[in-house]
């Protein structure tokens, strides 16, 4: 069971992005982009709400996700290549946010990809360490590796989506703007973001956790000497022969 003061930090952070989302749905940029934007984060929340009974995410991790849902929300309703910092920046400052930074391009997108490490691979180690009882080096490794899987996964279906409805509104869901190595740099802002993540996370734990080096060390060590592959496949062929006389 879960604190009154739990449950209504959660129910806050669903409100308020309930809130956002229902007002950046109101005439988005691109409906039809907005609508194949929206699709994964359906899945997703349709995801959280079913496994809520069974696991239950940290306030950190809540946070850390209502965080990215919120960066998506803004990038479904502009598309990802039409964001107006930019505009924003000059109206606030006077100045040139891009130019500032050296930036021929909107790259809100990259922020996002980048967003989608940070502040995801958290949330994802929470799920490794208490499903997959994953300690030490892996608790770590795995996050990021998630991480990078699923971000060529994302891109290969950007490609697939973009082939089958091609036009506009494949180059909107894209949102390449002109650069042949989109899918690479994206990738790579997604896992930079998971690898500081997890630097960040390694840090804190070697201060506060007192096993820290400890755990490290023995989740490196070899638990099972036998190889598998052919001579698992043996055994199991044993065992089931035995069992049936």
């Amino acid at each position: 069971m879960h604190a009154p003061d739990y449950r209504r930090y959660v129910v806050v952070l669903v409100a308020v992005y309930a809130v956002l989302w229902a007002a950046l749905a109101i005439r988005p940029y691109d409906r039809h982009d907005w609508l194949l934007e929206n699709a994964l984060v359906l899945a997703f929340g349709l995801g959280l709400w079913a496994s809520h009974r069974h696991f239950v995410f940290s306030r950190v991790s809540y946070t850390l996700i209502f965080v990215y849902l919120c960066l998506h929300a803004i990038g479904a309703h502009y598309t990802y290549a039409e964001v107006p910092y930019e505009a924003a920046w000059r109206a606030l400052s006077g100045h040139s946010f891009n130019a500032m930074l050296g930036w021929d391009r909107n790259n809100f997108d990259r922020l996002v990809h980048f967003s989608y490490g940070f502040l995801l691979a958290y949330p994802l180690r929470e799920v490794f360490l208490r499903v997959a009882d994953a300690r030490g080096f892996w608790g770590y490794f795995l996050p990021l590796d998630f991480t990078l899987s699923t971000s060529a996964l994302y891109e290969l279906i950007e490609w697939a989506a973009a082939e089958c409805f091609g036009g506009d509104l494949g180059v909107a869901y894209l949102g390449t703007q002109g650069d042949i190595w989109d899918a690479q740099k994206d990738m790579a802002c997604a896992g930079l973001g998971a690898l500081l993540a997890m630097l960040i996370t390694a840090a804190l734990n070697a201060w506060l956790q007192r096993d820290f080096a400890r755990e490290w060390s023995e989740s490196l060590k070899i638990k099972d000497h036998r190889p598998y592959g052919e001579n698992e496949i043996a055994r199991m062929l044993d065992e089931s022969r035995g069992e049936r006389r």
